[in-house]
């Protein structure tokens, strides 16, 4: 069966779990929820992060497809904001070298925690469906352990999803030494991908900091100017991707363009 992409916006509304209140959402997303801990401190005070994910396979468009949540409590945004630090995540070889991933910490600790449950998950539904093509969602939080997935699913199983995310978040560090090979590399993980980011959604700059970066940040918006005022403003551009309009000029894309490294400045 020849691969049927939804509506981009459709993907959004299932994703946040309609968080806008369309009442068009495809049908509800249970996640499961795997705690974790990362310091001694938290386990002390019996406290523990948590990363949310679910997996299904949609028999008429032949998809196995795998979300990640939002953020959601104090807990994630300790991740987000108090866990900048970047950390190495695992080394690959690439172009006949070894190039080492770095990672957003929080992030990248998310994943860690579950992405043996999430392999395993995959693994079952790929066997019972191997002519499915895989798709991998996520909202704000949930789009960098997305393109994180992306990466591991790519490495591990030789597999290239279809990767969309919106008010994406920047998961990966490279340095001025391999920024050009790491966004070489990152172009190779994926069929297509669309980490769909308003010029104005604050959170689509963050980690703030120069050589962080996403897969490939694909800028929307009807108002295509970035202005610090709008950027005030992410409960208006955060969390409105569920607007068809912001794609109508990304139909006819190239997927092989190059990431946008826009930090903010």
């Amino acid at each position: 069966m020849a691969y049927q992409r939804l509506p981009y916006e459709e993907y959004f509304i299932n994703t946040s779990e309609d968080y806008t209140h369309t009442g068009r959402a495809t049908y509800p997303v249970a996640y499961v929820a795997v705690k974790y801990n990362t310091t001694k401190f938290f386990k002390w005070f019996g406290l523990s992060h948590e990363v949310n994910y679910e997996i299904h396979y949609e028999p008429d468009r032949d998809v196995i497809q795998l979300h990640f949540q939002r953020t959601l409590g104090a807990i994630d945004w300790i991740a987000n904001i108090f866990e900048f630090a970047s950390r190495y995540y695992t080394a690959i070889e690439f172009e006949g070298e070894k190039l080492q991933l770095r990672v957003h910490h929080g992030w990248g600790n998310m994943y860690l925690a579950v992405k043996h449950e999430v392999r395993d998950r995959w693994q079952e539904l790929h066997e019972a469906h191997p002519s499915a093509a895989t798709e991998i969602l996520g909202w704000s939080l949930g789009s960098g352990i997305a393109c994180l997935c992306c990466q591991d699913l790519h490495y591990n199983f030789g597999v290239k999803p279809y990767l969309y995310t919106f008010g994406s978040v920047r998961p990966f560090k490279c340095t001025p030494l391999n920024k050009k090979r790491m966004h070489a590399y990152l172009a190779t993980l994926y069929t297509d991908c669309l980490n769909f980011a308003n010029v104005n959604d604050l959170i689509t700059y963050m980690p703030p900091f120069r050589g962080f970066t996403m897969i490939r940040r694909v800028d929307v918006g009807t108002e295509r100017k970035r202005t610090f005022f709008r950027m005030l403003h992410p409960l208006r551009y955060h969390v409105r991707y569920d607007d068809a309009d912001l794609y109508g000029k990304v139909s006819e894309h190239a997927p092989d363009e190059p990431a946008n490294d826009t930090a903010l400045v």
